[in-house]
Parts: structure tokens; sequence; C-alpha cells
């Protein structure tokens, strides 16, 4: 009998699909929606210290094989997000899920870790660090300085689990860098990758870009994500300590590519463009198609096969 149940740090899922961060989790309605589908666990929006209307309108787009966007980091803020938490552990009790937050500036990111550590939040703290920095730098976590300064302001005070969500990289010096500096910290998890950024995508009919922030540059999801994402995890993999996990996001359209990102070391698999586009169903046809995929090749649970990679 084939069970998705996974674990990451102390917590355990009883499946290893959910939401990704950006996607169907902006409002209390929607994180209902999510919780109530056959995924294992679910996060919020990325939360800010203030709320954020995002960027002007048309910032998102469908593609051949995926997703552009420029969203421009919308939400309700950090507390709206804090309160939907509290309410879900009370009517949910002994379930995890994720709260995802982010500074607008690099000061910022210990003032929202200050404010989840007084709270009564008891699940996962994802800290996004593929966001916008400092007018003239690149996002944060490709500025590993920046990035050290920020873990380090956070960890003095922050004792409840926490990981960090990475954008994708491209060459094998960085995923050391990267993966030694993250190795200082007590992380329960890293969250890898978010879009591959200011991506372009041209509407034939009109000579128009798809998107109206940044002249057309955005973020691209889906299918044409998915050998990036898949690399970045195996990447990781290797060099994080095995005490830190690894939710896997980009590019899963199929229970087969679920299944790839967990052959390559993720723990839990989360869905960004295929959920905007397939809506909610989405949960039940990539479960289905997940656990049929372990059937045929003889696993029971993903632990069996997680990391298992072949090479030649």
């Amino acid at each position: 009998m084939v069970s998705l149940q996974t674990t990451l740090g102390d917590h355990s899922f009883t499946n290893v699909f959910m939401n990704a961060s950006g996607v169907h989790c902006m409002t209390a309605a929607e994180l209902d929606e999510v919780a109530a589908s056959p995924a294992g666990t679910l996060v919020t929006k990325t939360g800010t210290l203030e709320p954020r209307t995002g960027n002007p309108e048309p910032r998102f787009a469908v593609l051949e094989l995926g997703t552009i966007n420029s969203m421009g980091l919308p939400n309700k803020g950090i507390d709206y997000y804090l309160d939907y938490a509290a309410a879900f552990q009370a009517r949910h009790p002994g379930q995890t899920m994720f709260l995802s937050v982010a500074g607008m500036k690099p000061a910022d990111f210990p003032l929202l870790a200050e404010k989840i550590q007084a709270s009564g939040f008891t699940g996962l703290t994802e800290f996004n660090l593929s966001c916008p920095n400092v007018p003239g730098k690149p996002q944060i976590a490709y500025d590993f300085e920046t990035t050290q300064e920020i873990l380090t302001a956070i960890f003095k005070g922050f004792k409840k689990a926490a990981g960090v969500k990475l954008p994708p990289y491209f060459d094998l010096a960085q995923f050391d860098q990267m993966a030694a500096l993250l190795n200082q910290y007590p992380l329960t998890f890293i969250n890898s990758i978010n879009s591959l950024g200011n991506g372009l995508w041209i509407d034939p009919a009109t000579d128009t870009a798809a998107i109206r922030p940044k002249g057309g540059f955005g973020g691209i999801g889906g299918q044409y994500a998915k050998p990036i994402a898949l690399a970045n995890v195996r990447a990781f993999r290797q060099r994080l300590r095995a005490d830190i996990g690894i939710i896997g996001t980009g590019g899963v359209t199929s229970g087969r590519d679920a299944y790839d990102l967990i052959l390559c070391g993720a723990n839990l698999v989360s869905l960004g463009s295929i959920l905007a586009t397939e809506g909610i169903s989405a949960f039940t046809r990539l479960t289905a198609e997940l656990e049929a995929e372990m059937a045929k090749q003889g696993y029971a649970t993903p632990a069996a096969f997680r990391g298992q990679l072949k090479t030649l």
C-alpha cells in the first residue's frame, strides 16, 4: 500500500504536496480551500510588515509551458497571516502549516522574526530571501554577504522552526558557497526554487510584452523551470546538513514530476503554476498520479526513494 506521508524536521505530513507561497493563499478563504484539499500542508502568501497592493495589472500571464509573473509581493500583511495561523491551529490541532514572510529591506527580517517569535505560532516559518534587495543590488539570496547578515540577525532571538526560500542558482560554486553559509544556521528546511527571474514573453498577435511591470520582465514558472528545479534540489541535497530538509518547487505538472523532485532529495513538493492554472483539483490529480508512479516503481513511501537518483 502506497503512502505519501513525509517529514520535515520534527513535523509529519500526510501528503508531500502543498501550495507554493504566492498561489491560492492570499486570503483566509483561499487558504481554507488548500487545507480542505488532499494537500499535506499549506503556506501563506509571503507577508510583509505592512499590507501591499503589489505591481500594476496585468502582472501574471499563462504561457505555452508555464507562466510569467511580476506580482510585487501583494499581501495582507504579517498580522493578517498570524491571525489566520492562530485560527488554523485552533481548528486543526496537531497539523502543521507554514508562514511565509519577507522584508522589503534587510532590517525588516529581524522585526518579522521578533513578531513571530512573540506569537503563538507553532508551525514552520519560511523567510523568503528570493525577493528584491536594496536598489542596485541583486535578490537577497544572490548577495551572500547580505544573506549572512540577515540570517545572523534573525537567529539572534528566533527559536522556532524556520527555513529559507531561495532563487535558482546556476553555477556549482554558488551551490558550494550558499550551502556552506546555510549550514551555519539552525535551519529546518530550504525551499528551492523560486521562479526563474527576469524572463520575457511576447504576445505574437500584438508584438507586446505579456505583462506590464518592469517592461515585461517577470519570473518564469511551470515546465520551463523543471530542469533547473531538479538541479537545485539535487545540488543542495548533496551539500546541506542531513537535518536540513528541502521543499522542492518548480515545474510540477504530473505525478512523475513530483517523483523526480523527491528522487533528487525533496521532502515536500509545492505547486505553483499548475495550481494557478488548474486550480485546487490539481492536488487530487497529482496525488493519484504520484501514488501510481510509486506503485509502478515498487516504492511504498517517499522516504524509500528520496535522494536516490542514479548517475552514469
